[in-house]
């Protein structure tokens, strides 16, 4: 059986979706968690214990998420967008909450 030469766009389509994964799903776990901790309605400490645990699921769920879409784009706008709006919604909170 003779190996098929992989095409370089769609090397660079396998990258652009490992780093919307790696990087996208951080972001997209730490906006997560930041927001997570802010309103679960818990005492504060075990609030950051519980939402640092569930990063974990949502960062692997991310990664899951980058490989399962059709294109990179919607892998990067599915994970880039509800981190931007997470991210701001707990600024929000932690400004009101001041």
């Amino acid at each position: 059986m003779k190996p098929v030469a992989l095409d370089w766009r769609y090397r660079m389509a396998v990258a652009s979706r490992a780093l919307a994964a790696i990087f996208g799903g951080y972001g997209l776990a730490v906006a997560a968690t930041l927001l997570l901790s802010q309103i679960l309605p818990m005492a504060r400490s075990e609030a950051v214990v519980t939402a640092s645990m569930l990063g974990f699921v949502v960062y692997a769920a991310a990664v899951c998420w980058a490989f399962a879409v059709h294109s990179g784009r919607q892998a990067w706008l599915g994970l880039l967008l509800p981190a931007l709006l997470m991210a701001g919604l707990a600024w929000w909170l932690k400004g009101a909450a001041s």
